[in-house]
């Protein structure tokens, strides 16, 4: 992440409102809406109740909410909950998902599954 394009919100911050921008990372708390070109990253300890639309997420703290990304990395002692949607998903072990999962149906993608039914007949 370069630095200038990267919005940090520390630890001892509890933030409410709309975030937009590249890149976040978020340590603390934040309530309502992230829209990023780039990644969204939360730290161990963060806590996030927001609508997100971000390229990418790595969740290590406590995510409820709708979440819309290319790739999403629940870390070990990631917690998340709600509407999940990713191209990519990878769960480390000890991570915990509560809600709604949908991962790799990416119309376009390149890596999706053939749709169910397209082998008939072979």
């Amino acid at each position: 992440m370069e630095a200038d394009n990267l919005t940090i919100i520390d630890a001892n911050a509890n933030v409410e409102g709309k975030l937009t921008g590249k890149d976040a990372r978020i340590l603390g708390k934040f309530k309502g809406e992230i829209a990023l070109s780039g990644r969204l990253f939360m730290g161990e300890g963060s806590r996030v109740d927001a609508k997100v639309v971000a390229d990418a997420a790595e969740i290590g703290g406590s995510y409820k909410g709708e979440l819309n990304v290319r790739s999403l990395v629940l870390m070990d002692k990631g917690r998340a909950e709600g509407v999940l949607d990713a191209k990519t998903l990878a769960v480390r072990e000890g991570a915990q998902i509560n809600g709604s999962i949908n991962a790799g149906q990416a119309a376009g993608s390149v890596h999706a599954a053939p749709p169910a039914g397209s082998m008939q007949g072979r």
